[in-house]
């Protein structure tokens, strides 16, 4: 257990001792756990990493799988304005980057110092859900036709997507300075805010703007191959979100000295920080508003998502703002019916662990 007496210049033994033998579930650890083999699934111990991975499973999909004859239509005719078309784009740039820096976290950073078997179990599984994340917005720019090398270099050539992946392109970074290691206090805590940055702020708050942006078309009933897209990505990066916050809070009751009132206000700061660029992001694709929707909302909204995201790790709320969009809920019904001979059923096999907001 690291607690802030942990002298920064040592290591900490791991939890345990060389494997040897068999083993019980309850002395598996998280994070710096040396006494039971990582290799070795059963027994569980972390029940909820099994759920998430057989709900990620239940729901699997591929882009290709949903049509996009009626979005190409749209796209080449003029029922789209100027001001929506600048929407689809920028969300296009934003979320065909952002989803290989969620992956190349998980499989260069996370996975590696997460040492329990069923957690690197549902790592792989969303590693691939990533992947087919970024599969699908190549499938969308190819079928639209668009200039790839336009979207595919916002997060270069955009400010407001640039500073958002720079906040998380930095965490990653240091976990793989070559003497990282989360046998120390400050590693560890640097472990866990790694966490919270992609897992509360990239995939629990970036994400949701372009979310509601891209399925307010879809509730007009334009562009639907790609919102149907956009809400089975949703239902992934739910489960992502979950399975983070169950990850998160694992760690800090294992290691509560973690957890220190220091910890926690920079914590709080970094999400009201992300909360500020991605109100800038939407300002940036909705200068002068469009489909009812505008800065000011997005503002409101922002500020809703960061304090249910604060709530959920056991943080204070910051703002109490309220959500401005109630329709969203009813976008995302999992119950609604579909036509199995032009789209796939997008509901979840198993929902019990789902929570949206």
């Amino acid at each position: 257990m690291l607690n802030a007496n942990t002298n920064s210049n040592t290591s900490v033994t791991p939890v345990g001792d060389t494997p040897t033998g068999r083993f019980k579930a309850d002395k598996k650890r998280l994070i710096n756990c040396s006494q039971v083999d990582v290799n070795q699934l059963m027994p569980l111990k972390y029940h909820w990493a099994w759920e998430h991975y057989l709900n990620g499973c239940a729901n699997h999909w591929m882009p290709t799988e949903v049509g996009m004859t009626k979005d190409i239509e749209t796209w080449r005719s003029s029922k789209l304005s100027d001001g929506e078309r600048f929407v689809i784009m920028r969300n296009l740039g934003f979320f065909a980057t952002a989803e290989s820096l969620v992956a190349n976290n998980i499989v260069l950073a996370i996975f590696k110092h997460v040492t329990n078997a069923e957690c690197r179990q549902y790592l792989l599984r969303q590693a691939f859900e990533e992947a087919v994340h970024s599969h699908t917005f190549l499938y969308i720019v190819e079928s639209l036709g668009l200039n790839e090398s336009e979207v595919f270099n916002m997060y270069h050539e955009v400010p407001a997507i640039a500073k958002k992946d720079q906040l998380e392109m930095e965490l990653t970074s240091e976990i793989l300075d070559h003497d990282f290691t989360t046998d120390t206090f400050e590693g560890a805590q640097a472990f866990l805010k790694n966490l919270i940055g992609y897992y509360l702020i990239m995939e629990g708050l970036f994400f949701y703007t372009g979310f509601v942006m891209v399925l307010s078309f879809h509730r007009r009933n334009m562009m639907t191959g790609i919102g149907e897209q956009f809400q089975y990505i949703l239902r992934d990066e739910t489960i992502h979100l979950n399975f983070g916050i169950d990850l998160i809070n694992g760690i800090k009751q294992e290691n509560p000295g973690l957890w220190t009132p220091e910890f926690q206000q920079s914590i709080i700061d970094r999400i009201k920080y992300a909360a500020e660029l991605e109100i800038e992001y939407a300002k940036d694709c909705l200068p002068t508003g469009i489909l009812g929707l505008n800065g000011d909302l997005f503002r409101e909204y922002v500020q809703h998502i960061a304090d249910r995201r604060l709530e959920r790790i056991g943080l204070t709320p910051q703002y109490g703002s309220s959500n401005p969009f109630p329709w969203m809920s009813e976008t995302m019904d999992l119950s609604k019916e579909k036509n199995f001979f032009e789209t796939r059923v997008t509901e979840y096999q198993s929902s019990g662990s789902l929570n949206w907001d």
